[in-house]
C-alpha cells in the first residue's frame, strides 16, 4: 500500500494533482479544498490510499492521516465507493463525519451528492460503532430537536427540504448551543440567509 507521498506538485487536473516523485508523476486524486491548497512547483505531503481495481489504479490524497482513516472507514459501509467517500469529505471534515454518524444526523449525509435518506441510514448503522469520538476526545450528543423544528418551519414557507437542511446544518454550526427556545430566532436567521419568504 501507498501510505503516503511527497513531491513536487507539477501539475492541478480537475479532480487532482500530479506530483512529481523521483522522476515520476503521479496522478492523485483529491477534494477540492485540498487541491486548493496545493501550488503548482511547491513541495506537498499527501496522505493516500490506493484503491485497486481490475482495471486501474487509482491514488486518493489527503491533506492528513485521519482524513484518510475516515475515506478507507466509510468504504466499509454497503453502497460506498470511494467516489462516495470522497464526496463525503469534499462536504464534511473528518470529526463532523464522526459526529454526523454517531448522532445519527442523516440531515448532514445527505447534503452529501450520492446520499440519500436510505443511505445515510445504512451509513449510521453500519459505522456507528467503528468511527468513535471526534478527535478531541469529546462525546457527541444526540441530534439536538431545535434542528427538526427549524427544517419544518423553513420547509412550510416554501423552501424545499434540501434547502432548509443545508440552512439546519449551518446554523447548527454557528450555534453549537442552541436549544428548542432559540427556535424563533433562528428562524429569523435562516430566513436572512435564504433570502425573502416564499
Amino acid at each position: 500500500m501507498i501510505a503516503s507521498l511527497t513531491g513536487r506538485v507539477s501539475g492541478v487536473t480537475a479532480h487532482g494533482v500530479v506530483l512529481s516523485v523521483g522522476g515520476v508523476g503521479l496522478s492523485v486524486l483529491t477534494t477540492p479544498g485540498t487541491r486548493a491548497r496545493l501550488r503548482t512547483g511547491e513541495e506537498a505531503f499527501l496522505a493516500t490510499s490506493l484503491v485497486v481495481r481490475e482495471d486501474s489504479l487509482t491514488l486518493y490524497g489527503f491533506e492528513t492521516d485521519d482524513e484518510r482513516e475516515i475515506f478507507e472507514l466509510l468504504q466499509t459501509s454497503s453502497g460506498v465507493g470511494p467516489k462516495v467517500a470522497q464526496a463525503v469529505l469534499t462536504v464534511h471534515p473528518p470529526d463532523a463525519v464522526r459526529r454526523a454518524i454517531a448522532t445519527e444526523d442523516l440531515t448532514a449525509l445527505c447534503l452529501v451528492p450520492g446520499i440519500g435518506r436510505k443511505g445515510a441510514q445504512r451509513m449510521v448503522l453500519e459505522l456507528k460503532d467503528k468511527l468513535g469520538l471526534a478527535s478531541a476526545g469529546t462525546p457527541v450528543s444526540s441530534r439536538a430537536p431545535w434542528r427538526d423544528l427549524l427544517a419544518e418551519a423553513l420547509t412550510g414557507l416554501g423552501w424545499s427540504a434540501g434547502q432548509a437542511d443545508e440552512t439546519v446544518v449551518r446554523l447548527a454550526e454557528s450555534h453549537p448551543a442552541a436549544t428548542e427556545a432559540d427556535v424563533p430566532t433562528l428562524l429569523r436567521e435562516a430566513l436572512a440567509l435564504l433570502g425573502r419568504p416564499r
